[in-house]
């Protein structure tokens, strides 16, 4: 399925969860209560485990740290000379934390309550900031990696490392009770079709330009990764 389509797929999976979250929908607020009912006694029960759980959250899968990493990935390109699509990276970024921040406002929707809470957050709860910025530096890296060529393994590597790291911040700021479990998925949600839009618009923006990854100057020059098309062997070789 083309990216513009998987982006377009999730936005509207995304409106529906919105939604329903607006509204207080009642089966999904219970499905929400019950899980976070059941989460929190083992939180506070299991300090070991929980300490655990908010090194991942804080600081492995912290939102500033998955932003470092899409920086650092940007300056990369920069010395590559692959300008545009540094600048690419840095303003889906951007727009997705703009995205979150102003949907958070709006909902208005408070995080759980607990007279024992095991971890704290602010602002408000849906969707995840979390989740959102870990699932679009994820998505971004990996799609990276298959622009510029990368060998399948490397790609199913780190399809499967994005994969692991989205899951387990989903599942860590539920068990510390920060989250109501469609705040996770609203956060996905948003970050994969962010990812996917910009995918599909980078690579008809490069087409129409005939600009491959980036200015036009970097490595990718000439091998088609500014539209996600491998080189085709000279059949006279």
């Amino acid at each position: 399925m083309a990216p513009l389509r998987v982006g377009a797929t999730l936005g509207a999976l995304f409106v529906v969860l919105l939604v329903l979250v607006s509204t207080s929908w009642a089966p999904l607020l219970t499905l929400d209560g019950r899980l976070a009912d059941g989460l929190h006694p083992v939180a506070t029960g299991h300090r070991g485990w929980t300490h655990a759980m908010r090194v991942l959250s804080d600081w492995l899968w912290d939102p500033w740290t998955m932003r470092a990493a899409l920086a650092m990935t940007a300056l990369w390109l920069l010395r590559r000379r692959e300008g545009v699509l540094a600048l690419w990276i840095a303003v889906t970024s951007l727009l997705g934390t703009a995205l979150q921040q102003g949907l958070k406002a709006a909902v208005g929707r408070d995080r759980p309550s607990w007279p024992d809470p095991v971890a704290t957050a602010r602002y408000q709860a849906f969707p995840s900031g979390h989740a959102l910025t870990a699932t679009v530096a994820c998505g971004l890296l990996v799609w990276l990696l298959w622009l510029h060529g990368a060998g399948p393994r490397w790609v199913r590597g780190a399809s499967a490392a994005a994969v692991v790291s989205v899951a387990g911040v989903g599942f860590t700021r539920v068990y510390l009770g920060v989250h109501w479990l469609s705040d996770v998925v609203g956060g996905c949600l948003l970050g994969g079709a962010l990812v996917a839009v910009s995918a599909g618009a980078y690579a008809r923006a490069a087409g129409r330009s005939g600009v491959a990854a980036g200015a036009g100057t970097g490595a990718g020059a000439g091998t088609g990764a500014g539209t996600g098309k491998r080189p085709r062997k000279d059949p006279r070789k």
